[in-house]
């Protein structure tokens, strides 16, 4: 008697299956024709960028998104000139203000983590708009310091991080600047609120271990 019933449970048990199977059939045809149709979308949109927008993968590489502006160079050629959004351009070179405060050295690698390096100044120009951008920022504090490349912490020595040799560069110490150089290898824009007055000359050397601002600075891409 067990051995017959036992018989009719597995002979039932073969069309429930078959209809559970036949049931899922039409949906996994429907995945795998969704995801065929996804792959193909994809590598199409792929290949039409790459073709179309080829000309601005060099601004990809360091940043998510870039300011442009139409720019004319002297032989009245329409160019694009491009900062990374939030940057701001003065000439051929675009700067970054942190709002945050860190060592030079660490400095440094946050201005190489975004494809730049602390800025290097070459001129009374660039220092006058450094500076007055500087001012410009609100701050509640008696006194604020913007580290630039500029460090003697090898061999005890001045040098900028672009190999800029320091004694053919402008510079602008303030009076009496730099000092205790034995302990303080790192030069910072030093901003004393914004009714300072002293444009040409405010750099400062300090302690690399303090926490300053910095300005970060690379070269417009024009495309």
């Amino acid at each position: 008697m067990m051995n017959h019933q036992e018989r009719v449970s597995h002979g039932t048990a073969g069309p429930a299956e078959e209809r559970s199977c036949s049931w899922l059939k039409p949906w996994v045809f429907f995945i795998s024709v969704l995801v065929i149709k996804t792959v193909f979308v994809t590598v199409c949109l792929v290949v039409f960028l790459h073709g179309s927008y080829g000309q601005y993968k060099i601004l990809i590489q360091n940043a998510t998104e870039w300011h442009c502006v139409l720019n004319i160079s002297a032989g009245k050629e329409e160019v694009w000139a491009c900062c990374p959004k939030g940057w701001r351009r003065f000439q051929e070179k675009c700067y970054y203000l942190s709002t945050d405060k860190m060592p030079w050295a660490e400095s440094e690698q946050n201005c190489s983590g975004m494809g730049s390096h602390l800025v290097v100044i070459n001129s009374d120009d660039e220092q006058e708009f450094l500076f007055n951008w500087a001012k410009e920022v609100p701050t509640k504090a008696y006194e604020t310091k913007y580290y630039i490349g500029l460090t003697a912490y090898v061999n005890g020595q001045w040098q900028w991080v672009d190999q800029t040799p320091y004694k053919k560069a402008a510079m602008f110490w303030k009076p009496g600047e730099p000092n205790l150089l034995f302990a303080e290898k790192c030069a910072a824009i030093h901003v004393k609120g914004n009714r300072d007055s002293n444009t040409y000359s405010n750099w400062n050397n300090v302690l690399c271990f303090t926490n300053c601002y910095r300005i970060c600075e690379l070269t417009v891409k024009f495309v």
